[in-house]
């Protein structure tokens, strides 16, 4: 056993630490499934562990990944063997919920599903939501700054977090566990963490803030016949709803045709192939009426000439269904034998052109694979899957991706971080004066570089 194994189970215990041996049957990322590689695996149980280890493996030059729910799609919490991966799996205790305040206090490791269910008995709601909300923590959420599919109104992470306790490199405890919604005083050093994917400090607690829960939600599953119906179509459902959209989520038709194909078990609910489908989330008052309300705003729209046709789930297990087609990736892990996935963010007026334009540049270096294309469109967000494509062909395929996006003013990560897979993209996003800063800012709080090292950016 190594020195520094032996020191730190002395600070968080004998099962505070899973040495090399323990670790085979631990999974180091949820979608590749595979093992976690690292010299150990330490679980505090308190925030003054956290620090402890921090300020021992800083001592010693120890390099520390701070682990989330390992959802991650772009390499964040990958490890080496030489690194010590550290979780907050123990940390992961709901702490308060203040139904006057509207607030939730929790700890790094929370779950994020746990913590819609908590809301969720008090009346309230937490509006963060994803595919992952199962096996995703709430440290890990605030470390990505997670979006998902509520981000058309309520915002980022970073929008819903009011406070947060952090543990520094050297073990400094950076506590701003403010409930406060308005709290201008001087700078908001919480919103470094946000998005700093494990390379500034550990999250261990956070203040998070709840709404009340909606009275009903509707859904609309719609086909729609193009791309200026599907634009027209997410102004005319936010005006009836005075800026209320919660979810507008588009999928392309090839990615819609994997997800209702032989390799899905949901069928398409449509007879007609349109080259457009969304579903859209929208909030009612009344849900007894609520239904008639949408039946009557889906007629008024295909009068209009912006929907083909469209579907209102009449269960919850309806409606999951119908979401099954946005969400599952099982379809397309069925049909292809290996892909690559993309996540960028652009102003909606260009969006179409660049799906167009990424489509045809794609069939030219990589002709055998497909492109699968869906998002988050009510933010600018949209996704591409590539299946089928060969690994000596991703180099070209991510230069047709992402370097338009440095002239359209666009982002490279909408919402999966930079991490390892984007880090040689960085500079499209950002000019050479905000990355500056931002080594800066990195050797400020860990001018060792134990921190998650080579995430994001290279020092030198």
């Amino acid at each position: 056993m190594s020195d520094i194994i032996h020191e730190l189970r002395a600070i968080v215990g004998e099962k505070g630490v899973l040495d090399t041996d323990a670790l085979s049957s631990r999974v180091g990322n949820v979608w590749s499934g595979a093992a976690l590689n690292a010299k150990a695996l330490v679980r505090p149980s308190s925030t003054h562990e956290v620090s402890q280890v921090l300020a021992h493996c800083n001592k010693v030059g120890q390099p520390v990944v701070p682990l989330g729910g390992m959802t991650g799609l772009a390499d964040a919490g990958k490890t080496e063997p030489h690194e010590i991966a550290l979780t907050m799996e123990r940390m992961n205790a709901i702490e308060n919920v203040d139904e006057i305040g509207r607030t939730m206090t929790v700890q790094g490791g929370v779950i994020l599903q746990n913590v819609h269910e908590k809301a969720d008995e008090a009346g309230l709601m937490f509006p963060l939501d994803l595919g992952a909300r199962a096996s995703c923590t709430i440290g890990g959420n605030i470390a990505t700054n997670a979006g998902g599919v509520r981000v058309v109104r309520y915002g980022m992470m970073r929008n819903q977090l009011l406070g947060l306790e952090a543990v520094l490199a050297d073990g400094t405890v950076l506590n701003g566990m403010s409930s406060l919604i308005k709290n201008n005083t001087g700078y908001d050093l919480k919103q470094l963490f946000v998005g700093s994917e494990g390379t500034l400090g550990v999250v261990t607690r956070a203040v998070l803030r709840l709404h009340e829960a909606l009275p009903g939600v509707g859904t609309a599953f719609l086909s729609v016949p193009d791309w200026v119906a599907v634009m027209k179509l997410l102004r005319t459902l936010d005006k009836k709803v005075a800026g209320g959209v919660i979810a507008y989520e588009v999928m392309w038709r090839d990615y819609y045709e994997v997800n209702t194909g032989e390799t899905s078990d949901v069928k398409s609910p449509f007879a007609d192939p349109v080259e457009f489908f969304v579903i859209a989330e929208m909030p009612f008052l009344n849900p007894e009426t609520g239904n008639d309300e949408m039946e009557e705003l889906l007629a008024q729209v295909f009068e209009d000439g912006l929907i083909v046709d469209g579907v209102i789930p009449k269960s919850e297990e309806e409606c999951e269904r119908l979401w099954q087609i946005r969400e599952s990736f099982e379809p397309e892990k069925k049909l292809y034998d290996t892909g690559y996935y993309f996540d960028v963010s652009l102003d909606l007026a260009a969006m179409d052109d660049y799906v167009n334009s990424v489509r045809t540049e794609l069939k030219l270096v990589a002709p055998q694979a497909d492109l699968l294309s869906m998002g988050h469109i009510g933010d600018n967000n949209v996704h591409f899957s590539l299946g089928g494509i060969h690994e000596h062909q991703i180099a070209a395929a991510c230069a047709i991706v992402y370097e338009p996006l440095k002239e359209l003013n666009g982002s490279v990560s909408a919402e999966h971080g930079i991490g390892l897979e984007k880090k040689a993209y960085l500079g499209i996003s950002r000019t050479p004066e905000e990355m500056e800063i931002m080594r800066r800012i990195k050797t400020l709080f860990d001018p060792n570089n134990i921190l998650n090292p080579g995430k994001i950016f290279d020092l030198t």
